[in-house]
């Protein structure tokens, strides 16, 4: 019993000496607190007996697709390396050494320079009101109307007004295509105005001034009213009623049947080559007056060249003709639209062999216009049969210049006013002469 006694004795008193001993063996193999003072922001890894701390970036909660590539230079990873810590066996209470304190004030002022330059960029990523300035508003009107496609219609206007057999007027010309200018900047305007939904949603248009809010719809619709109504006016009562009524129609079938048709039927294809046919004839009504034959057979070859042109430009484009809801042959009807292409390509043909025949020209235009017409015939024939982008391409960047060289060859080739006045007055001497024969 006294044995038993003395060995609990014994391991009472040698209990406090054993814990010590096994907290010092502890401190030599574990990690103290201050391995964790950083855990609040940083993480921390041992590896080959080297601490590593790296600071992680705190990622924005909603990113804006207009500065991502801003964000992505302005965000850096910032890595530092600590030395290795030997163990300490001072108390937690105890203060840190010099250096853990000096890379704190580091990785301190590390994060504090990272801030600023995330809350400018996140500053700059909000939505800011665009303000339109004087100097900019020349461009945005030019591109509200289209100003290039304004300037297609301008030019077929003046050849029809040249084509005319009529002594040409420099100031009936002018004021014929102003009038026509201010018409089509109009149309154009107002079209924008009701595709806006639409256009948002494809690539070609998203870039319009009313799409990216460069503009408010009450200005490009008073823009619109500002150029149609002087237009009008001035095609009705500086040139002729005639003229002044074909520009009013234009308009109208513009902007109030093709352009809610492209959404409905197909048919839109062929409303719009009627719009597009019109400013020749006008041209050809503003010098004379009348609506005749050599009016009707410039609008026809208009009407034709605007088929491989469009087509080809459509086929092209038929993603993002789905993305904005537009019924098009390109994407609905692409066997149809192919072959209505290559159609009026030799249509063109026809056309231009009809032209002596109606003696607007001689009969070198068939023979000179023969090589072009037959060339954007072959791209036609290509583009039907090999129904891809590269043929489509080609054909449309040959309308390009095939329409300007047919009006110009067309131009050279007119017959002049002096041999139609010639002849018909002989006619006119020829039937007096056989009236006066047959009056004994």
């Amino acid at each position: 019993g006294l044995f038993v006694w003395h060995l609990k004795n014994t391991g009472i008193r040698q209990i406090p000496c054993q814990f010590v001993h096994l907290c010092h063996g502890a401190n030599d193999r574990l990690i103290t607190f201050q391995y964790f003072n950083f855990l609040k922001r940083m993480y921390v890894t041992q590896y080959n007996k080297d601490l590593s701390q790296r600071a992680k970036p705190k990622s924005d909660a909603v990113a804006s697709p207009f500065r991502e590539l801003q964000q992505l230079d302005q965000e850096k990873k910032v890595i530092h390396k600590i030395r290795p810590i030997s163990p300490v066996h001072q108390p937690l209470s105890e203060a840190p050494s010099r250096n853990e304190l000096r890379e704190m004030k580091s990785a301190a002022e590390t994060e504090d320079s990272v801030a600023p330059v995330r809350a400018e960029s996140k500053e700059d990523r909000q939505w800011k009101e665009m303000k339109l300035r004087l100097d900019d508003l020349p461009g945005i009107l030019a591109r509200l109307s289209k100003i290039k496609l304004t300037a297609l219609v301008v030019s077929t206007a003046s050849a029809g007004f040249a084509m005319a057999p009529v002594p040409f007027d420099l100031t009936c010309f002018l004021l014929a295509s102003l009038g026509t200018g201010l018409a089509s900047c109009a149309a154009n305007s107002i079209n924008q105005f009701f595709e806006v939904p639409f256009d948002s949603n494809m690539n070609r248009t998203k870039n319009r001034p009313l799409v990216r809010g460069q503009i408010s719809p009450l200005l490009a619709v008073c823009f619109a009213a500002s150029c149609g109504v002087p237009g009008i006016a001035l095609l009705t009562l500086g040139v002729n009623p005639l003229t002044g009524a074909l520009g009013a129609f234009n308009i109208f079938l513009y902007t109030c049947c093709y352009t809610p048709m492209k959404r409905m039927s197909i048919a839109n294809t062929w409303v719009g080559a009627v719009v597009g046919a019109i400013p020749p004839v006008m041209g050809w009504t503003a010098a004379t007056g009348s609506l005749d034959a050599g009016a009707l057979l410039l609008g026809g070859i208009l009407y034709s060249w605007q088929f491989p042109h469009f087509n080809a430009l459509s086929w092209g484009l038929r993603e993002d003709y789905s993305r904005g809801g537009y019924c098009m042959m390109s994407v609905t009807h692409p066997g149809l639209c192919r072959r209505v292409a290559l159609r009026h390509c030799l249509a063109l043909i026809g056309l231009s062999t009809v032209a002596p025949v109606l003696d607007i020209t001689t009969w070198t235009f068939p023979v000179i216009s023969l090589p072009i017409n037959l060339y954007i015939s072959y791209l036609g024939f290509r583009f039907y049969r090999d129904a891809d982008r590269s043929s489509s391409r080609k054909l449309f960047f040959c309308s390009l210049w095939h329409l300007p060289m047919l009006l110009l060859v067309m131009f050279t080739c007119k017959k002049s006013f002096l041999e139609k006045e010639d002849k018909g007055d002989l006619l006119g001497g020829n039937h007096g002469r056989a009236v006066e024969i047959r009056l004994p």
